[in-house]
């Protein structure tokens, strides 16, 4: 089965072409359908920012590396025992690349994310067919296309990090990254009631974005004073809730001076294995008491991203699309940031949505 995968480990970006790290086409075995499985036929598969870590060998080094977990298509079989969710033959779907085992302490006790079992079931989606169990599956809503429905996962990270900034109508907000998961963030929070909602991003294209997506304010980082900005659109007293989706190194330390006090500060990016944040606990910790959490993967988000879905601006995010046989040129593409995302159409399924 053809599949999208990392077939040599190193920096996508690398200038040495023997140290650059390599996408193409593997042939993987098709998955097995197990009684309480669900074949998916893929339609569309999206372009983390996260791939590029994973070709870098964040995850593990051994080749080749099946890769997609941003997915839609269609439901093409069903295992004999795959019935409490009510799916059938011939439904839209998307889903939750992760199975969590439900049986460890941690899923046991209202904490997947630290799933003792989660690396053990890897079913890449950037592939002619996945198959997943039925709990990771989910229904679309008969008004969201096969296109936006591969954005589910990404919406479902923007519904967990909404979870933990434990927002109240009217505190202020500020985004920095306007990449996918910043623009997704920001039309959550948008809709979860927040204020002065501030999108901090050096691309003009993706501030427009921010804009019709909901942003009140927009801050180029390069051409204006980030903290003298903050100062105006708050009044001085800082942000409720700060927010990273940039995974930027050189925009994160920055972040906590724009935090008022009290104020929740999320990084929700992936970060460089060695990068250690500066931080004076004087200042941030102890006397403007902040909040400083992360967020790793979306425990308990996925039906409530489902029903957002219809709710959100999705089509910026839709317009890049590459045939499974040009995944190579669909990366390339990616890279150049030219686009806030890129898909690839695995298989062509007409969609009536």
């Amino acid at each position: 089965m053809k599949t999208v995968a990392v077939t040599r480990v190193g920096n996508l970006r690398a200038e040495d072409a023997d140290e650059r790290g390599l996408i193409g086409l593997a042939d993987f075995p098709a998955q097995p359908l197990g009684p309480e499985d669900v074949r998916i036929r893929v339609a569309y598969a999206g372009i983390c920012g996260s791939d590029p870590h994973v070709a870098e060998g964040y995850f593990g080094t051994e080749v080749p590396i099946g890769l997609g977990h941003e997915i839609s298509g269609v439901v093409e079989a069903l295992g004999e025992r795959a019935h409490r969710t009510g799916l059938g033959v011939g439904d839209r779907v998307a889903g939750n690349f992760l199975r969590f085992c439900g049986t460890c302490l941690p899923c046991r006790d209202g904490r997947q994310q630290f799933c003792e079992f989660i690396q053990e079931y890897n079913r890449p989606g950037m592939a002619e067919t996945v198959t997943w169990h039925e709990s990771q599956v989910y229904r679309l809503p008969d008004d969201v296309s096969l296109r936006q429905g591969a954005l589910l996962e990404p919406v479902s990270v923007a519904v967990r990090i909404a979870d933990k900034t434990r927002l109240r109508v009217g505190d202020r907000v500020v985004v920095c990254g306007g990449g996918p998961i910043g623009q997704l963030a920001l039309q959550v929070l948008k809709l979860h009631g927040a204020t002065s909602l501030t999108m901090i991003e050096p691309i003009a294209e993706r501030r427009e974005m921010a804009l019709r997506g909901g942003a009140d304010h927009v801050i180029d980082p390069l051409a204006e004073d980030q903290g003298a900005r903050a100062e105006e659109i708050t009044g001085g007293r800082g942000f409720d809730v700060v927010i990273d989706a940039s995974g930027s190194t050189r925009a994160v330390p920055g972040l906590l001076d724009l935090a008022a006090h009290g104020a929740t500060v999320i990084y929700g990016a992936m970060y460089p294995a060695d990068y250690e944040l500066p931080l004076n606990l004087s200042s941030f910790l102890y006397l403007k008491e902040l909040t400083l959490t992360g967020v790793f993967v979306s425990p308990y988000a996925f039906p409530r991203a489902v029903q957002l879905l219809p709710h959100l601006r999705l089509d910026d995010f839709t317009r890049a699309v590459y045939d499974l046989d040009d995944a190579v040129a669909a990366f390339a593409e990616h890279l150049s940031g030219r686009h806030p995302k890129v898909l690839i159409r695995c298989n062509d399924i007409p969609d009536g949505s």
